[in-house]
């Protein structure tokens, strides 16, 4: 399939429904749609489309070295590589919004999160690379004019806010920069895709509100992160509808900000099941004692985070309970049709999973690896991805699914707020379609290519200007 061809990729992913309110429909919340596509995007593709290259505003809450506005953004300002194919963005980053600008000097330790006590090098990245920085989201989307004037949004609101709540929430501006764009698309009259990165909100009803609002308004909406789109080690492809009996997820971050993506971890293998996605039911955050108990009641399975713990420490074989004597945290969900889930926190670990499939005697393991760089390198299949949904206005996996995993963090910060009680989620109790997004996942190619001893590139600031003139 042509991964630039609007309608079959539509069609592919059985996106007729999308300016239907999908939470206040009993009908789409009880279906399950199977369907199928494969969107992709290679150096031949980019080059057709070059003719018609989509405008893109990128709105950041705060942009450092390193943060996810840096490492997100240099695949589209500087060639990447994806399944170790060279690839230079399709699009054109036309405006910056940066809503604050810290400084060594002047942050006091209230904010949080990468880039703390770290400088904006926003300004400079723009100057850099001639993007106008605007005041105001309505002016980055007008382009200084007095109509919407870009094709595509792109929305970074991580890091540089405090906790507000005594969950640990953080207070990212995702919901207001949203609010922001849709009152520019709605005097405009026209809709443009719009990513969100990493989850859309901490509270649960924010979340189904901004995910209603774009469906309202016929919004193309995707949001999520780097990590499912990691290679995995060793291959673990699941065909669409395998007999998954219980996935255990594995990291090794701090509360919610890395519990995050052990859930979506969770989540994005869990909603290809046999039947699809049918929700959950119930979600509860252990910690300590109460985790291993947990373990011997049957709640989560220990063969199976012995499996993913060895994915992610390759070179420890020991017993669980001896390579990890305590548990942070643990998060089990119960998911409606009988299926388990897990995100276990283990000091160091790297992200990972074990997968049990009815009649198979062993789980399966696997590492989410994101290259020789930290974490950097993860963000080459993201920024893929996103490149592909500005191009094709087709999430290459349902907005839902972030929403589920949003849901479902939420759920847990409350259970753990309230010593391990479990937390009860009738509104979790959703379908939505289930779309083979395998296209969009690094494979390990790129690996091959950028091994632990290639020079891991210097970042915006070092990159020539002119490399960024195509």
């Amino acid at each position: 399939m042509n991964p630039f061809d609007k309608t079959k990729v539509l069609a592919a992913n059985g996106y007729s429904r999308t300016r239907r309110d999908f939470l206040g429909d009993a009908a789409v919340l009880a279906g399950s749609t199977l369907v199928t596509s494969s969107v992709g995007m290679n150096s031949a593709a980019v080059a057709a489309s070059s003719s018609n290259r989509p405008k893109v505003a990128a709105l950041f809450s705060h942009f450092t070295a390193g943060s996810h506005s840096e490492l997100i953004l240099e695949n589209f300002l500087e060639p990447y590589l994806f399944n170790g194919e060279r690839i230079t963005s399709p699009c054109d980053v036309v405006s910056f919004y940066i809503d604050k600008f810290p400084s060594k000097g002047d942050n006091n330790g209230s904010e949080q999160g990468v880039g703390f006590g770290a400088d904006d090098i926003g300004r400079d990245v723009a100057k850099n690379y001639g993007i106008p920085l605007y005041s105001t989201i309505a002016e980055a989307l007008r382009l200084g004019t007095s109509e919407l004037a870009v094709d595509a949004v792109l929305m970074i609101g991580e890091y540089g806010y405090r906790s507000v709540s005594a969950l640990s929430d953080r207070d990212f501006p995702r919901r207001r920069f949203l609010n922001d764009v849709v009152a520019v698309l709605r005097k405009s009259n026209r809709v443009v895709p719009v990513f969100n990165d990493k989850n859309f909100t901490y509270r649960w009803d924010w979340g189904k509100e901004m995910v209603e609002t774009a469906r309202k308004a016929g919004i193309p909406l995707m949001g999520g992160s780097s990590v499912p789109l990691a290679a995995r080690r060793p291959a673990l492809d699941l065909p669409l509808g395998a007999p998954i009996e219980e996935i255990v997820a594995i990291h090794g971050g701090d509360l919610e900000g890395y519990d995050y993506h052990g859930v979506e971890i969770l989540q994005s293998l869990a909603e290809g099941r046999k039947g699809g996605e049918t929700g959950i039911s119930r979600v509860q955050q252990l910690s300590g004692d109460a985790i291993w108990k947990a373990a011997d009641d049957g709640r989560w399975s220990v063969p199976l985070a012995q499996a993913a713990l060895e994915a992610s420490f390759t070179d420890r074989k020991l017993p669980i309970r001896e390579l990890v004597s305590n548990l942070p945290r643990a998060i089990l969900v119960d998911y409606t049709d009988g299926t388990r889930g897990s995100v276990l926190s283990f000091g160091g670990a790297s992200f990972s999973a074990a997968v049990q499939l009815k009649g198979e005697a062993k789980p399966r393991g696997t590492l989410f690896y994101g290259g020789p760089w930290g974490s950097r390198g993860l963000f080459q299949a993201l920024a893929h991805a996103i490149q592909v949904f500005f191009v094709n206005k087709v999430s290459p996996y349902p907005a839902e699914r972030t929403l589920m995993t949003g849901g479902t963090l939420d759920a847990a910060m409350h259970s753990h707020d309230q010593g391990g009680k479990p937390i009860a989620t009738p509104h979790l109790q959703f379908s939505y379609p289930l779309v083979d997004w395998s296209a969009m996942r690094e494979m390990g190619r790129t690996w091959q290519q950028l091994t632990p001893d290639a020079p891991m590139p210097a970042g915006l600031l070092k990159a020539p200007a002119a490399s960024a003139k195509k």
